[in-house]
C-alpha cells in the first residue's frame, strides 16, 4: 500500500499511509496528517499547535467483496492567531459524515440501477445511509429548480395513497422535468411556486390544465397573460363521465327486463373508440343493440364521437365552427345531461380552442404521473414523504422498469 494508491484508488489526497489491519473480514488502513499541512479551520491560519488527536473510521470503497475501512487519528490544533482550539477539517469527507466522498459517490452510482436495500446489503452499510445519501444528493441537484427559461407548463394532481391524499405537479413541457411538488390539490398547492416564478422572471406563454375552477382562478391570477389551453384527456373524460351517469340513470328508469338486461354491462362499450370495439367477443353487436333500444343514450354516443372531433380540425376556424355546432346539437337534444355539458363547453370554448395556437396537452404529465406510481410501486411506498417528493422532482432522469 502507497500513498499514491491512496489517492488515485480511493480519492484520499495529503496523508500518509501508515499500516493495513485484517479485522473480522474487513480491511482497515491507517492513515495520518503531518502537522505541517494543518491549518486552523477557524481563520485558515498555518500557525497552529498540536493539542492532541481524535480516531475516526470512515467507510471507503470496497476491494472486491471486503469492505474497507479508513482510520484517521485527526489532528487538534490550537492557533495561534485566532485563539481556535479545534480539529482541522477532513479533506476527503463531508462534515459530519462516516464515509468518504468516494465511496457516496459510488453509492449513488449503484443506485441508479439498484433499489437502496440492494445497494446497503451490497456494501454491508444501512438502508438509512444510502437513503440519506440519495436525499442528500437530490436535494443538492433538484430542490430548487430553475424558472427562468420556462414556456409552457402543464399542472395537474395525483393520488398518492389512500384517503383522498395528493400532490400537485407542475411539469415544464419543453425539458420534461418537474417544477414544483405541492402537497394537497387545488389552489393552494401552487401558492409557493407561484412566489418563486415571479421572482424567477419566467415569461409563460401557456399553461395546459383540466377544467378545474380551482386551476383556472390561479392560473389566470398568477399568469394574467398566459393562455390557459383545456387538456382534450380531460375534457373527453369529463364527458365519458357524464355519459357513464346517464347510461346508470337509463338502467335504473327501465320498465322491462329487457331494457335493463341489454344496458347491463356496456359502460365500458361506451367509452370504447369504435375502432378499438373487439369484433371477437361481439362488442360491437351489443353496443349497437343498446343505442337501438335507448335513443337518448345513442345521442349522448354519437356526440361524444363528434366532440373528440374538434382537436382534429385542419385549422382553429373550422374547429370553433365545428364545436358551435356540436353546442347546438347538445342544446337542442332535448337530454338534460347534454344541455348542462353544452353550458360548460360554451363557456369555456376559447380555452378548448387555444389548443390551435399552443397545440400542448397534460399527456407529458400522465406519463410522468404513471413514472411516479411505478416508483412508488416498486419502493412499496414512502415512509419520508419529503424524500419522495425529491424524487419526483428528479423522476426525468430515472427509468423505471419492472423487473421479471
Amino acid at each position: 500500500m502507497s500513498t499514491s494508491l491512496l489517492y488515485h484508488g480511493f480519492g484520499i489526497r495529503g496523508y500518509r499511509y501508515v499500516a493495513t489491519e485484517y479485522v473480522e473480514g474487513k480491511v482497515v488502513f491507517r492513515i495520518e496528517q503531518d502537522l505541517a499541512t494543518c491549518r486552523c479551520p477557524a481563520c485558515g491560519s498555518a500557525q497552529v499547535a498540536p493539542r492532541g488527536t481524535v480516531d475516526r473510521p470512515f467507510r471507503s470503497l470496497p476491494i472486491g467483496s471486503k469492505p474497507v475501512t479508513v482510520r484517521l487519528a485527526i489532528p487538534r490544533v490550537d492557533c495561534q492567531e485566532c485563539g481556535a482550539i479545534r480539529q482541522t477539517p477532513i479533506a476527503f469527507a463531508d462534515p459530519r459524515r462516516t464515509y468518504t466522498k468516494a465511496f457516496e459517490r459510488y453509492a449513488l452510482e449503484l443506485s441508479q440501477n439498484m433499489t437502496i436495500l440492494d445497494v446497503a446489503r451490497h456494501l454491508d452499510v444501512s438502508w438509512d445511509m444510502i437513503k440519506d445519501m440519495q436525499k442528500r444528493h437530490l436535494q443538492q441537484r433538484f430542490a430548487r429548480p430553475k424558472l427562468r427559461h420556462l414556456k409552457q407548463l402543464a399542472i395537474d394532481e395525483i393520488a398518492i395513497a389512500k384517503g383522498h391524499r395528493y400532490v400537485t405537479i407542475v411539469l415544464d413541457l419543453e425539458s420534461g422535468a418537474v417544477m414544483h411538488v405541492g402537497d394537497g390539490k387545488g389552489a393552494d398547492a401552487l401558492k409557493p411556486f407561484w412566489k418563486r416564478l415571479r421572482s424567477s422572471g419566467a415569461k409563460i406563454e401557456a399553461v395546459a390544465i383540466d377544467m378545474s375552477p380551482a386551476y383556472i382562478d390561479a392560473v389566470t391570477t398568477n399568469l394574467p397573460h398566459a393562455t390557459v389551453v383545456f387538456d382534450r384527456f380531460h375534457v373527453m373524460k369529463l364527458y365519458n363521465d357524464k355519459l357513464s351517469n346517464l347510461r346508470r340513470e337509463l338502467h335504473h328508469e327501465a320498465v322491462d327486463k329487457m331494457h335493463k338486461d341489454v344496458l347491463k354491462g356496456t359502460r365500458w362499450l361506451l367509452l370504447k373508440r369504435p375502432e378499438h370495439l373487439d369484433d371477437s367477443r361481439h362488442e360491437r353487436t351489443r353496443l349497437d343493440e343498446a343505442l337501438r333500444l335507448n335513443q337518448p343514450l345513442a345521442t349522448a354516443y354519437y356526440l361524444k364521437e363528434d366532440l373528440a372531433e374538434v382537436w382534429e380540425q385542419d385549422d382553429e376556424a373550422e374547429a370553433k365552427a365545428h364545436l358551435l355546432d356540436w353546442v347546438c346539437r347538445a342544446e337542442a337534444s332535448g337530454i338534460r345531461m347534454l344541455k348542462t355539458f353544452a353550458k360548460t363547453i360554451r363557456a369555456h370554448a376559447l380555452q378548448i380552442l387555444a389548443y390551435y395556437d399552443y397545440p400542448i396537452t397534460t399527456g407529458p404529465l400522465e406519463g410522468t404521473n404513471n413514472k411516479i406510481k411505478t416508483m412508488k410501486r416498486q419502493a412499496y411506498g414512502f415512509r419520508d414523504h419529503e424524500f419522495f417528493k425529491l424524487k419526483i422532482l428528479g423522476i426525468h432522469e430515472s427509468k423505471y422498469a419492472l423487473v421479471g
